[in-house]
């Protein structure tokens, strides 16, 4: 497993920080079937979701009902940049007038990390973004190919990008 550690500014969008930007360079191959299920306006891959309207995704779905949408190890990657707490989904559903259900306030990130490791082909990858290293998880069948620190300074919380690959079945 590789960690690396890379100080950068902070920023609402992702992709856009520089040692975020360079590892998607590296991990993210061409002509593969990547999926971005919280895209907002990023185009960093060809099939994009965002729940809310407003955002130049080009499907407007809740990510569960999004990735349901794809057969089992169908899809080459996916880049998993969920809001990065429960206070923070709370809120994107807020801003479209959606309440959160029970069952998503306490299975939000596990029943999205199975549908993604539902959908991902073996030998495909995940890369995870938040403010832990889980990753989507050995339980899964991915185990961690690579860590990337973030620290932002002051007091903003460190990204931390997680590469996962799923174990060939």
């Amino acid at each position: 497993m590789k960690i690396e550690r890379k100080w950068a500014m902070p920023s609402p969008l992702t992709f856009t920080i520089n040692p975020i930007s360079r590892l998607l360079d590296e991990e993210v191959e061409e002509g593969k079937l990547w999926l971005d299920p919280f895209a907002r306006d990023s185009k960093r891959v060809a099939v994009t979701n965002d729940i809310n309207k407003n955002t130049s995704a080009l499907y407007h779905m809740d990510a569960l009902d999004f990735l349901c949408m794809y057969d089992d190890a169908s899809v080459d990657g996916v880049l998993f940049d969920p809001p990065y707490s429960l206070r923070q989904v709370k809120e994107c559903y807020d801003r479209i007038g959606r309440n959160m259900s029970s069952h998503e306030s306490n299975h939000f990130f596990s029943d999205i990390k199975k549908e993604i490791a539902r959908i991902v082909k073996p030998g495909g990858k995940v890369i995870s973004f938040g403010w832990n290293s889980g990753g989507i998880g050995k339980t899964n069948g991915f185990v961690i190919q690579r860590i990337l620190l973030v620290p932002h300074g002051g007091p903003h919380h460190d990204t931390i990008v997680v590469v996962d690959k799923r174990e060939d079945e």
